[in-house]
Formats: C-alpha cells, structure tokens, sequence
C-alpha cells in the first residue's frame, strides 16, 4: 500500500511540528541506513534541528568525517552535479506543478470544445463563441477527424490481410481437381475399352479389315510388326 502523499507546507503547530520533525529525521536515517547497507556504499547524514544545539550525524563522527573527505576529493561538477539545497528543491516543485498545470488546463479546454462540438451536432448554434473558441474548436474537429480517418485505414488493412490470409488457407485446404483425376480415370477406361473392342473384333469379326486385312481367297495377310518399327500390339498409356 502506497503511503499517502505528503502536502508541503509549514506546520504551524508548534507541538505537531516537533513530533513530525523526529518522526522525519527517524526516518530519514533508517533511509540511509539502508541505502548503504543494500548498495554496498559510504553514506552518513547531518541533521541539523532548532531543538539541539549540535547537529546529529550517523553513522559517527568518524564515519561522516571519512565520507566528506572523499566528497571533497571528487571534481566541484561531480560535486553540484545532483546537489540541491531548499531554493533550488522548491524552484523544482514549482516548475514541476506548472508543467502539470499547463497540461491539465490543455486537457480541460478540450473536453470542453469537444463538449460544445457535439451540441453542435445535436443542433445548437455557435452564435456565443469567440473567435479564439472557434479556433480551438476547428483543432478539435481536425483530431477527431484525424483519429476516425486512422481508424477506417486499420480497419481496411486489417480486413485486406484476413482475407488473404482465408485464400491462402482454402487454396491449401482445397481437394486435389476433380477435372484431372476426372480425365485419367476416363483414359485408362479408354484404353482398356480399346483393347476388348480390338480383341472382339479380332476374335468375331475376321472380315473387318480395319484391324485385320485378309487377301483374295483364303489367305490371310497379316500386318508387318517388325522390330524396327517398335511398334505393339497393346496400346501402352505410360511408355509410348
């Protein structure tokens, strides 16, 4: 659970503002503390307090001695490099908080245009807006356009891929053509049809000279099927 922010501000209370003082300074020194023994490195911290005449150091007087001596050793850039006294912590804050101002007044001044966008749209007039009114609101209008204008474009490339991606995946998923297997079960059939046909023929009708030529009389002169023709009798569909 996150602890709740601090406001800064000075405590009036003189009572409350001692309290709260040795309740920040336990704090502050459990900090160090476990920043140098988590980080491996030399840490001590000097408080000083309008309740005490002297300030209060940790670890020790030694110890804080030995870690300014170092510090004092390090370039004066390296020294002021991420140094801050009170002044320049709240010159910090308070250009922090303007930022933060700033872009909630950015933020407030466009709902508020979007806002008299949309009674526009509902059929109210603009008869009460200023020029500078306007001008925030034509940039309002330009965004929303802008934003619906992206959207339409995602949607078009989004529906473009699915749909070639759906073609990819039915060509894939398609059975092999009809039309071929169609035709090679049609040309075996042919073939084999051919070969009874041409054997009947052969076998019941000894007149027909389509396949079988006879001479005068009773001779019959059969076909030359030599060698060197490479020719045979049974059709072949796979070795021509």
């Amino acid at each position: 659970m996150t602890r709740k922010k601090v406001k800064l501000a000075f405590i009036t209370n003189d009572s409350a503002r001692k309290a709260t003082f040795k309740k920040r300074k336990k704090g502050l020194i459990k900090k160090v503390s476990e920043l140098s023994t988590l980080c491996g490195i030399d840490a001590c911290a000097i408080i000083y307090s309008p309740y005490e005449n002297q300030p209060e150091v940790w670890p020790n007087t030694m110890g804080t001695q030995r870690v300014l001596v170092e510090f004092k050793r390090m370039p004066e850039m390296e020294q002021s490099k991420k140094m801050v006294n009170q002044e320049s912590f709240i010159r910090q804050r308070i250009a922090k908080a303007s930022e933060q101002l700033k872009k909630q007044s950015k933020e407030n001044r466009e709902k508020e245009m979007t806002e008299v966008m949309y009674q526009y749209l509902a059929g109210k007039g603009l008869q009460n807006l200023n020029l500078v009114d306007l001008n925030d609101l034509g940039w309002v209008i330009d965004q929303n356009l802008k934003e619906i204008n992206k959207r339409i474009e995602a949607f078009k490339n989004g529906a473009s891929t699915s749909s070639s991606s759906a073609a990819v995946v039915s060509q894939a998923a398609a059975p092999p053509p009809v039309e071929q297997k169609l035709v090679v079960e049609l040309g075996l059939e042919g073939m084999q049809r051919t070969q009874t046909e041409w054997f009947n023929d052969w076998m019941n009708n000894n007149t027909s000279e389509q396949q079988i030529g006879f001479g005068h009389g009773d001779e019959m002169i059969m076909h030359n099927f030599s060698d060197n023709h490479n020719t045979s009798v049974w059709p072949n569909a796979f070795f021509p």
